[in-house]
């Protein structure tokens, strides 16, 4: 694949479909995971639920870790279920790490780095 998965300029999250096991991915990858054979380009469906999460309360190691002007803020890391089975990383967006639950409906942006997941009004849930 010549652009990465990753990338905002993509738009939405981009996965990949084995074209012979059905299974789907993310992120991307020429390759199946599960039985080795071509994967093609899929977009993901951006909306799903929270599978597990945790709360980072220390700072990473320095490198590659900057510290932010304000210094560092604990924030939760989780994985969120899409269609299909997808599980994707994603820092959780969220003003209370108390609020965060499992199965709680969220929605999830591919950008530079880790994808970002926040939570998803009521209004937008199933879109």
């Amino acid at each position: 694949m010549t652009t990465d998965p990753r990338s905002p300029a993509v738009g939405g999250l981009q996965g990949a479909r084995c074209s012979g096991c059905s299974v789907t991915v993310y992120p991307a990858d020429d390759t199946c995971p599960r039985c080795g054979g071509p994967a093609d380009p899929a977009a993901l469906q951006g909306t799903g639920t929270l599978w597990t999460w945790t709360v980072q309360r220390y700072a990473p190691k320095s490198p590659p870790y900057q510290v932010p002007p304000g210094g560092f803020e604990p924030f939760a890391l989780g994985y969120v279920e899409l269609a299909k089975g997808v599980r994707v990383a994603a820092v959780l967006d969220v003003d209370d790490l108390d609020a965060v639950r499992i199965g709680m409906p969220l929605s999830v942006t591919a950008g530079p780095g880790v994808p970002r997941a926040r939570p998803t009004p009521v209004s937008e849930e199933g879109s």
